[in-house]
């Protein structure tokens, strides 16, 4: 009878043993999945050169009786500029718009948008309503030029130093707290 009971009860330790395994990996699996901040993720590309990409400018796009230009690689030459992945189905785009046109004001920087995979006519509806903060504001309405960059997803924002090289990315949407690391690194790009 103890033979029967032990055989019994390794069965039972078969069987449960992988859903004990499966539950503990579960539970785990979204413990680390609460914990994590995409915005502080780190990028491959920081340290180096950012991509040489020309994109062609958002057309019909006028600021101060003048066409916007499209993504030029020279105007990162010998300035600190911002890069902002954007587009106007993008919620949190929105959301980041004010801290954007805040950072335009800044003379230390210039400010450049890449509109990500979006109708012309949607992305200059979005800028109108709000606000072009940016200089320049290339196309990559296919999507190539911001793998280049490697990007996550919309938004995401690049701090390219003097040299060309990014310092700095933000993933996710600019907010106060975002803000605030964004300004420091600023300091750091514009002193280097």
């Amino acid at each position: 009878m103890n033979a029967d009971i032990s055989v019994s009860a390794r069965r039972r330790l078969v069987v449960l043993m992988p859903l004990l395994i499966f539950a503990a990996l579960t539970a785990l699996f979204f413990f680390r999945l609460g914990t994590g901040d995409p915005s502080r993720l780190p990028s491959a590309l920081i340290g180096k050169p950012a991509p040489a990409l020309a994109l062609p400018p958002l057309e019909g796009l006028v600021s101060e009786g003048k066409s916007v230009p499209g993504l030029d690689p020279a105007a990162f030459s010998g300035r600190v500029t911002l890069v902002n992945i954007w587009a106007s189905w993008c919620v949190p785009c929105r959301d980041e718009h004010p801290y954007l046109t805040k950072l335009a004001g800044d003379r230390r920087l210039t400010l450049v948008g890449i509109n990500y995979k979006d109708a012309p006519e949607n992305a200059r509806r979005f800028l109108g309503r709000f606000g072009n903060p940016f200089a320049a504001v290339g196309v990559d309405q296919g999507g190539r030029a911001t793998i280049e960059w490697g990007v996550y997803g919309v938004p995401e924002t690049f701090l390219v130093g003097r040299d060309g090289k990014i310092a700095y990315k933000q993933v996710g949407p600019i907010d106060e707290q975002a803000l605030a690391r964004l300004m420091a690194e600023i300091e750091k790009a514009a002193a280097g």
